[in-house]
């Protein structure tokens, strides 16, 4: 009898043991289930190349760059002023095709942008020539795609543009007038311009996004298509290249970049 109560005990034991080891278990597989959709959601893919912090990744001349309040900030001053457009430049790869999201804040005297599939310029540090998505404190251009120092405009806010090659002999300033190429067609008109430029919020923190996918480069701002080309010109288009924000010659100025996210395609 005291051997069946203690095999009885025993067992009661064991399994009160096993029960709660299992809930423990289960417990715990349904938080991990619980946190990676969660976790997956957000990222969506994206990479934030900006730690928020420090310029870890960064390259940019520290006279005109620094780190506030969890952004990039680029400023010119009256003792700084700018004789050459200067960059900071993303050195975690060149991207090719991918998406870029950050938010943006300028100035109303700023002029700024973001390259990509861009080239430095030989004996000129911290410089692009390539693809911008324009942006600017008066809003005149936030959008648009400028290739710096190479073709110039490739599309205005509101356009969808295909760009032909020229043939023009001489360099790539032969083929420039009135500061846009001379191959850009335009294929389509994407809305009413002033009314585009509404969706810009003056002085204040702004969404801008850039797909570059094969020839195609799309630029958003605040959701909203402000631009759309297509570069058949294969002498000068490129499909891969560094990413950077710049500070443009001009007045004293600031600009500031946060949540800065890249996705690859």
């Amino acid at each position: 009898m005291k051997n069946i109560l203690k095999i009885t005990s025993m067992l009661a034991i064991s399994a009160l043991t096993f029960a709660c080891g299992s809930g423990q278990q289960k417990e715990e597989a349904a938080t991990v289930q619980e946190e990676s959709p969660a976790k997956a959601e957000s990222n969506d893919g994206f990479i934030k190349i900006f730690d928020g912090e420090s310029l870890n990744g960064w390259d940019g001349d520290a006279t005109y760059w620094r780190v506030e309040n969890g952004a990039i900030v680029g400023e010119i001053t009256e003792e700084t002023k700018l004789e050459r457009n200067h960059f900071i430049i993303y050195q975690g790869g060149q991207p090719a095709d991918f998406e870029f999201k950050a938010e943006f804040k300028i100035t109303e005297a700023g002029n700024s942008g973001v390259n990509y599939r861009s080239e430095p310029v030989e004996g000129l540090a911290h410089a692009l020539k390539g693809y911008q998505a324009d942006i600017d404190g008066k809003n005149n251009y936030t959008g648009q795609n400028y290739e710096e120092r190479k073709r110039t405009t490739l599309a205005y806010i509101g356009q969808q543009t295909k760009i032909n090659p020229q043939e023009k002999e001489g360099d790539l300033r032969a083929n420039v007038e009135k500061n846009a190429w001379l191959g850009l067609e335009v294929v389509q008109e994407l809305g009413d311009r002033a009314e585009m430029r509404k969706v810009v919020k003056s002085n204040d923190w702004n969404e801008i996004r850039i797909v570059a996918k094969g020839n195609r480069l799309k630029h958003y701002i605040n959701g909203t298509l402000m631009s759309d080309v297509t570069d058949e010109d294969p002498a000068n288009s490129t499909s891969e290249g560094y990413l950077g924000m710049q500070v443009h010659v001009g007045p004293p100025m600031q600009v500031a970049y946060r949540n800065i996210y890249l996705k690859n395609l």
